[in-house]
């Protein structure tokens, strides 16, 4: 069952959910539990959905879990903008995490061409 553990989107996404988790455990993300809930389920869906769609036995279902890891991707993105609005989340951080959320949509897009050329 490690097939999932090869993709680089995956390891790149559950280390971006790690990273997700280091952050929103610092002091100002304590007081606003609903928010903090909301940006790591965003985080974890993303590697978790990747896992899932991998292990389905249809390319056709494992391209719709790989689109849920994007609208995934598309939330968190949305929830690190408001935070960073509201001072939650350092300049630095913000643009950081952002980049590698882009550069995550990108490849699993990729994945998702082949996996769809692949079903063809």
């Amino acid at each position: 069952m490690s097939g999932y553990r090869d993709l680089k989107v995956w390891q790149r996404s559950k280390a971006l959910a790690v990273t997700v988790y280091s952050i929103t455990g610092e002091n100002l993300w304590s007081r606003d539990w609903g928010l903090r809930d909301q940006v790591r389920r965003s985080a974890v869906s993303v590697p978790s959905n990747i896992a899932e769609g991998e292990a389905r036995n249809s390319q056709k279902d494992s391209i719709r879990f790989f689109q849920i890891a994007i609208g995934s991707l598309a939330e968190l993105s949305t929830q690190l903008e408001i935070a960073s609005e509201i001072d939650y989340l350092k300049a630095k951080d913000h643009d950081e995490l952002q980049l590698e959320i882009e550069s995550l949509h990108k490849s699993i897009g990729a994945l998702i061409k082949s996996r769809q050329k692949a079903a063809n």
